[in-house]
């Protein structure tokens, strides 16, 4: 039920970065689900948790739970989540359809009550509120070519593109006059991301489009995500914190194959903005005139286009308890990445361990 790892006192870190993490032992445990992990935090059973934890935001002050902001949204930003729209299915392959899509849903509602404020509304871009994406993000295009939460301009977008309510069931059918009945699917358990789609559902029947929520168990997520098999999903596998926007962009855009493993996954199909994407991974890093000139293009492209709704920025989950140890990263300082994830000791959980203090 658990793996321990012991600190290897001959690491090259030593003597080569003068850092030694102060925990001899890190002792991971296998946990079967969220709510055990909060009641674990709560008794002081776990040092540090990277799970999503409800109830956080309430519980903080009364259990001395540590968390990264002192307020709202308590946790940094890690990747994106984007709604992915399957491009290669009627009629999510209708640019018009995607922006009443966009208009519908509200994203506010969702980081309020599922996510206690925790995370933070992602822009119409998606990308992180990190410098190394930010310093790409036209304002101009955005202004010119952004949506926001409006049903009324869903509607809208809906009946100017012949989406009409022919039986009088409360839903639009397509121009030709068929059905619409959709899902949207996330894994089983992923509690957050369940009674997202569940906000996200209620938000596009109220326009007039027929969606439910469904949560396959994960390797059939995985399956339908990877094949196209899906109408609607949200996902967030490889939108992550990156010192360059163009890891987003690949993920978004990665070409099309049978499985779309790597990302596209609603099979995007336009060669103009793969197109940009490699003239950007070609634009030297420190030629930021050019680089913006692109990137400009391809935000300008995304936004008309809109193949995939970004939501939030999903968090960091960070909790951690200060009976044991104290000085874990925070706004206040030190200012290390609190994760403990794989791959993420490289992004600043080595340093978050050198820092620890024990009390």
């Amino acid at each position: 039920d658990r793996m321990i790892y012991l600190r290897n006192d001959k690491w090259w870190g030593i003597e080569q970065l003068g850092i030694k993490p102060t925990p001899k032992r890190i002792v991971y445990l296998t946990v079967s689900g969220n709510n055990v992990a909060l009641g674990m935090i709560f008794k002081g059973e776990l040092d540090i948790s990277n799970f999503f934890l409800p109830g956080v935001p309430a519980v903080k002050a009364a259990y001395g739970i540590h968390t990264y902001f002192d307020g709202a949204p308590y946790m940094l930003s890690d990747n994106t989540a984007v709604l992915f729209l399957n491009n290669s299915r009627k009629p999510m392959d209708d640019v018009n359809f995607r922006k009443a899509v966009a208009w519908a849903i509200n994203a506010d509602d969702i980081v309020t009550r599922v996510f206690e404020n925790q995370v933070i509304k992602s822009n119409p871009l998606g990308f992180l509120p990190i410098d190394a994406w930010m310093k790409y993000y036209d304002e101009q295009v955005v202004e010119q070519y952004s949506f926001k939460y409006d049903p009324s301009v869903s509607k809208k977008v809906l009946a100017d593109a012949g989406y009409k309510d022919i039986n009088g069931d409360g839903f639009v059918e397509a121009p030709d006059g068929s059905k619409i009945e959709l899902s949207i699917i996330v894994p089983f358990g992923w509690t957050d991301w369940m009674e997202s789609i569940k906000i996200i559902a209620n938000n596009l029947k109220a326009v007039g489009i027929n969606a439910k929520a469904e949560f396959p168990d994960y390797s059939r997520y995985q399956d339908e995500l990877y094949g196209g098999r899906f109408d609607m999903a949200i996902n967030n596998f490889n939108s992550n914190l990156s010192n360059t926007v163009w890891s987003y962009y690949y993920w978004l855009f990665w070409d099309i194959r049978e499985q779309q493993t790597q990302g596209n996954y609603g099979k995007y199909n336009n060669p103009k903005a793969f197109e940009l994407m490699q003239a950007f991974d070609r634009t030297p890093v420190d030629d930021y005139e050019t680089g913006q000139k692109i990137m400009s293009e391809l935000e300008e492209l995304f936004l008309k286009e809109i193949p995939y709704v970004p939501l939030w920025f999903n968090g960091m989950w960070f909790q951690a308890s200060t009976d044991v140890w104290t000085n874990w990263p925070s706004e206040h300082g030190p200012h290390y990445y609190p994760c403990t994830w794989n791959g993420k000791w490289q992004l600043g959980g080595i340093f978050m361990l050198t820092a620890l203090e024990a009390k």
